[in-house]
């Protein structure tokens, strides 16, 4: 009997990180249900599924719609099969400051970002559960944990799908439910958005160093939802950025207040009547890379030892029995002569 493809979904597909997974996946024998609402993009994420030999099915969707989101997820399960896999990854947010948000930009923000995750969760769950199986990915951020300046919409949202997915875990675990759950917290990445998001900044918008390729993302998204524990630090500028938070909170909200505005602006000053995402997509296939490419890295060494963290445990532990047996076989040696030499 042939081996199953595997059927994964991805929201916010046809761009930056989901662009990136569905490559990933792709690479993999991957087949993949692209949500996204750029038309463009998500044609070009079908040529690259296709490419590689698997399947893909376009679903222009935008994901604040909880009907559309579930609509997708009844034609993946018809066009492709039994969903395996849910990534959740669409966002949307506005670069501003507070003072000058409007009221319906936060609840857009609000709908992608956060709703759009849970009713892709839901989505997902009312197909995984009877089957006792699959996985749900949380594409989440440092932000989930620590808010930056000028960034409160999105801040916000990452931190309703932080307690969001808190609260579906534990009643997971409660149910001995075989469905799982993860959430990735991203680090600073090199993708469009910082050319297409809305933004009210001076300057055009980049991402707070040190910035990574979204294909380290796209890597840790594959392994998370191969290997799902309950969160990922990916990269150590968010594990610190997190960790930071839990130990000295209100020194952050001073360093921020002092860099967080010059740190996430470049010297060119932004051109205030470009074409923004928020209401709707900006045309075109803007693939997954955004402008940084100069300046961002293709690995992370943290996010390598986090996935193999089972096997240098089991080497420094392995280390550690070498030494000791040395220190003690030392030790005896010079006992030995100090006895001979009595």
């Amino acid at each position: 009997m042939a081996k199953k493809n595997e059927v994964v979904v991805i929201t916010g597909a046809s761009a930056g990180v989901g662009r990136a997974a569905v490559r990933e996946f792709a690479k993999h024998g991957a087949w993949v249900g692209l949500v996204a609402r750029g038309k463009d993009g998500l044609e070009g994420a079908k040529r690259e599924v296709e490419a590689a030999g698997g399947k893909a099915l376009v679903l222009p969707t935008d994901v604040a719609d909880a009907d559309a989101v579930e609509a997708a997820a009844a034609a993946v399960e018809k066009k492709l099969g039994p969903i395996d896999i849910w990534v959740n990854d669409a966002m949307a947010s506005v670069f501003s400051p507070v003072k000058e948000m409007k009221p319906e930009e936060y609840e857009r923000v609000t709908a992608v970002t956060y709703l759009g995750a849970v009713y892709g969760s839901l989505a997902a769950l009312k197909r995984m559960l009877p089957r006792d199986r699959g996985v749900i990915v949380q594409v989440g951020s440092a932000l989930a944990y620590r808010s930056i300046p000028l960034q409160s919409a999105y801040c916000a949202a990452k931190h309703a799908m932080l307690g969001f997915t808190a609260s579906l875990r534990c009643e997971l675990l409660h149910d001995k439910s075989n469905v799982k759950v993860t959430m990735l917290q991203m680090p600073a990445l090199n993708t469009p958005q910082f050319g297409w998001v809305k933004s009210r900044l001076k300057h055009k918008a980049q991402p707070v160093p040190p910035i990574f390729q979204p294909e380290v993302a796209a890597r840790a998204i594959y392994y998370a939802a191969h290997h799902p524990r309950r969160e990922f630090y990916v990269g150590w500028s968010a594990a610190k950025a997190i960790l930071g938070n839990k130990v000295i909170p209100s020194s952050l909200d001073h360093y921020l207040a002092n860099y967080g505005y010059s740190s996430q602006q470049l010297p060119e000053p932004e051109d205030p009547n470009r074409p923004n995402n928020l209401w709707k997509p900006v045309a075109g296939d803007h693939g997954a890379h955004g402008t940084f490419d100069d300046r961002a890295h293709e690995r992370s060494e943290f996010v390598w030892a986090d996935v193999n963290r089972d096997w240098l445990a089991v080497a420094a532990l392995a280390g550690a029995g070498a030494a000791a047996w040395l220190a003690a076989r030392k030790r005896k040696n010079s006992e030995e002569e100090l006895r001979r030499a009595a």
